[in-house]
């Protein structure tokens, strides 16, 4: 079974930058892409931006595009998301996913995180 934590969420001011985290564990981990998602308050879980495991490839919504950046660490099994020029829109929990197929639907992912707040201020 594939397990998930996320950490790095925090407070922090508009304009201001956050890494989150993503480490897995699992014999069975084997994903063929991995994801961040978030939930801002009263709102439902959208997608951020998602990484092929293998190739490294990456996706973004067009609301982070050029202010946040996805990566990975293949043999540390962990997975990053670098946040710059944070807004107060941005604040929400960030979930980290993993699952078997090429998807920005969170239906496609079958593990999923706890999720870390990030939360920006004005």
């Amino acid at each position: 079974q594939v397990q998930l934590v996320e950490s790095g969420g925090g407070l922090v001011q508009a304009g201001g930058s956050l890494r989150l985290s993503c480490a897995a564990s699992g014999r069975t981990f084997s994903p063929y892409a991995m994801g961040w998602f978030r939930q801002p308050p009263g709102k439902e879980r959208e997608f951020v931006a998602r990484i092929t495991w293998g190739g490294g490839s990456t996706y973004y919504a067009d609301s982070v595009k050029d202010r946040f950046t996805i990566s990975r660490d293949s043999a540390k099994k962990t997975m990053f998301l670098q946040m710059s020029r944070l807004e107060p829109e941005d604040t929400a929990v960030y979930y980290c996913a993993a699952g078997r197929y090429l998807s920005s639907r969170a239906g496609a992912f079958d593990a999923w995180g706890q999720g870390t707040l990030v939360t920006v201020s004005s």
